[in-house]
């Protein structure tokens, strides 16, 4: 598993390198001064001139991203053109937020991936398959931020079950964490929970076809322990494949769910940070994001190394 880790590693740092230059390069290319926005419209050619020298904007584009580069080597990924802060801090601020939306509803998609995929395989060809079949076909066919604004309205507007708006810390009050976190992560969890239920639906019918579960049968074990303890495991592989892929991607989504909830994650610090030109947070942002989707992709390779012994050798 070492020489995995070291290889995603080795991969992952020069990708940070060239991707984050490329962001460099289109914010730098947006039509646009950041110290024309940063100074008003009614500022004065001085004062512009003044922003442009104090946030190094004249300086040629390689130094800028060279210097930006050396600090976040370090950690300090700069301040922000906008309110002074370190980048850092309000990547901080916003990732408990985006954190306890992923967390939440990697935990839905789990739950209602298993329930889902075990309830269709174990009936496969009958009702019970053919809802669940059915009810994934249309998830999977529906935006998430559409479903979202469907949950705000019935739950939220309507019958008052679950707030609409908000977000309360964990360290707060562990309640009302997951209270203002129901709705949010029933609408990013219902695509990959279909997706997952789908998969494991597949791999679990085909594996409740070998010949061992037939074996295990007429030795007296129940259904139930034949999936739990046996079949289960055969089929989790490509099952974790999808989870691992679809946790690395949540990020992406988690952008307009909590924009749509107004939660204070990084979805809408990027969209502020981009509308008000603020190249440091948006390169923070990008760099956090990759990093995460690195971590997810080696999370999933060391699963699918724990669930395969073949694939070690």
């Amino acid at each position: 598993m070492v020489p995995l880790v070291a290889r995603r590693v080795l991969i992952t740092v020069p990708l940070v390198v060239v991707v984050s230059f490329l962001v460099f390069l289109m914010i730098d290319l947006v039509p646009g001064d950041p110290a024309v926005k940063l100074a008003g419209e009614n500022a004065s050619a001085e004062r512009i001139e003044a922003i442009r020298e104090q946030l190094h904007l004249a300086d040629p584009l390689l130094t800028r991203y060279l210097t930006w580069l050396g600090g976040s080597v370090t950690g300090d990924l700069g301040r922000s053109f906008v309110t002074n802060q370190e980048v850092g801090g309000l990547l901080w601020t916003a990732l408990g937020a985006t954190a306890s939306l992923v967390l939440v509803t990697a935990v839905l998609m789990v739950v209602i991936g298993l329930v889902l995929g075990i309830t269709a395989a174990v009936n496969h060809g009958r009702a019970a398959d053919r809802i669940v079949v059915a009810l994934c076909s249309v998830l999977v066919a529906t935006p998430s931020f559409w479903l979202a604004l469907l949950l705000v309205v019935f739950f939220a507007v309507d019958y008052a079950i679950f707030p609409a708006i908000g977000f309360v810390p964990l360290t707060e009050d562990p309640a009302r964490w997951l209270y203002h976190l129901v709705l949010p992560g029933l609408a990013l969890s219902a695509r990959p929970s279909a997706e997952l239920t789908l998969q494991l639906r597949a791999a679990l019918t085909e594996v409740l076809q070998r010949d061992f579960v037939t074996a295990a049968s007429a030795r007296g074990l129940t259904r139930a322990q034949i999936v739990g303890k046996h079949a289960l495991k055969n089929a989790a592989v490509p099952a974790v494949t999808v989870l691992g892929f679809r946790l690395a991607e949540i990020i992406g989504g988690a952008v307009v769910i909590e924009t749509v909830f107004s939660l204070p994650g990084l979805g809408p610090l990027m969209v502020q940070s981009v509308l008000g030109g603020d190249v440091p947070v948006i390169l923070g942002i990008v760099v956090l994001t990759m990093l995460w989707v690195a971590l997810f992709n080696l999370l999933t390779d060391l699963s699918y190394l724990y669930l395969n012994p073949k694939a070690r050798t």
